[in-house]
């Protein structure tokens, strides 16, 4: 257990050795530093899962998310540790919470980060089946788009296949009709249309005459039709109409299950929205609460340290640092003293020697000029 404090107060940022000797703190810098390791475990978690998704399908997504995750964790950690420590409880109320201000947007926007993979990982069913649907419209649109454009293309050529089809639907009925005059004819039924007349005479050669060149016709515009419907269909292949299916289930799951980050980010904003485009309040405020929790909980260390009052330890650790301050500036002094000592022996060392120097050159030119 002693281990367990320890650490927990080493995550806390506060200086153990000091903290030691004021067990009232104990229990308050415990919190502190399990709140900041928890963020930082979150945040760990968090940044994996978002990794994991960046490279889904690679042979190595769950090294690279492990190996991201570590390094998220441990860097929120360090920023948590060090804004929790940096506040200063020397200042008023006022000063305090304009130094922590800072620290607290600093704060906010990480819990907004390490928030968003989270939620996507809670909201995941509701997530696939809205990129499901999303899928599935956008491949309806996509066919009706490709079907626009061939439409517009080969508007011409469509027209004219349903001309001809008009046509061969026409003669098609008078094809019938006349067959059925010419029999009326032949077996000498008697209406406004026939003579009454049995058997196969002028009358009925003529409307013989008439049904051929009508079933001559028919057959020139269905083999004309059929032969433009047939390089229709090849106009089809060619613009890749005939290729377009829309997903089936089993497609739609995979692709859903193999969605990038940024899909799944927007599947996720979409989920706030009905299909009329109204706001959907459950869902809004659900995913809304678990942003706001962990921006909380991001928070929560520098609002205890901000709440507390100041105890023994602050008081400490300020002393501790006018100390080591006034330790600071003795010791520079002493540096300047020691350099100022050296410097001036220094410059009593380099006179002597330029005196040497000088005497020794007067010896030399005495000497010189007494041989001359």
């Amino acid at each position: 257990m002693d281990k367990v404090t320890r650490f927990f107060w080493f995550c806390s940022g506060a200086h153990v050795d000091t903290l030691k000797k004021y067990p009232l703190e104990h229990n308050k810098y415990f919190g502190i530093g399990a709140t900041i390791f928890f963020t930082a475990l979150f945040a760990s978690l968090s940044g994996g899962y978002a990794m994991y998704f960046v490279f889904n399908g690679d042979a190595f997504a769950v090294g690279f998310a492990i190996l991201f995750g570590l390094l998220w964790g441990t860097a929120i950690f360090n920023m948590d540790r060090y804004i929790v420590s940096s506040i200063n409880k020397e200042g008023t109320t006022n000063q305090q919470i304009l130094q922590a201000s800072p620290r607290i947007l600093l704060a906010i926007m990480i819990g907004i980060v390490i928030s968003r993979p989270l939620e996507l990982k809670i909201f995941d069913k509701e997530i696939r089946q809205k990129l499901k649907t999303a899928y599935l419209k956008g491949q309806h649109s996509k066919i009706d788009t490709l079907k626009k454009t061939y439409d517009e293309k080969y508007s011409m050529e469509l027209a004219k296949v349903a001309d001809l089809k008009k046509e061969k639907d026409s003669l098609e009925k008078d094809v019938n009709r006349s067959r059925v005059q010419l029999n009326e004819e032949v077996f000498g039924e008697k209406n406004n249309q026939t003579s009454g007349i049995v058997g196969y005479g002028t009358y009925a050669k003529q409307k013989q005459t008439v049904l051929q060149e009508k079933t001559d016709r028919l057959k020139t515009v269905t083999a004309n039709a059929e032969k433009l419907d047939q390089y229709l269909g090849q106009r089809k292949d060619y613009e890749g109409l005939n290729n377009m299916r829309l997903f089936s289930e089993h497609q739609l799951d995979s692709l859903a299950k193999v969605a990038g980050f940024a899909d799944r980010n927007w599947a996720l904003g979409q989920l706030t929205y009905n299909e009329n485009g109204t706001r959907d309040l459950d869902t809004y405020l659900a995913i809304s609460f678990i942003g706001y929790l962990f921006i909380l909980f991001e928070c929560l260390p520098v609002f205890v340290k901000l709440m507390s009052a100041r105890g023994p330890y602050d008081i400490a650790i300020a002393k501790k640092q006018e100390s080591d301050a006034h330790f600071a500036e003795r010791d520079k002094e002493r540096d300047i003293s020691v350099i100022d000592s050296v410097y001036d022996h220094h410059l009593d060392e380099d006179i002597k020697r330029r005196k040497r120097t000088i005497a020794n050159r007067s010896d030399n030119d005495r000497e010189r000029h007494r041989y001359d």
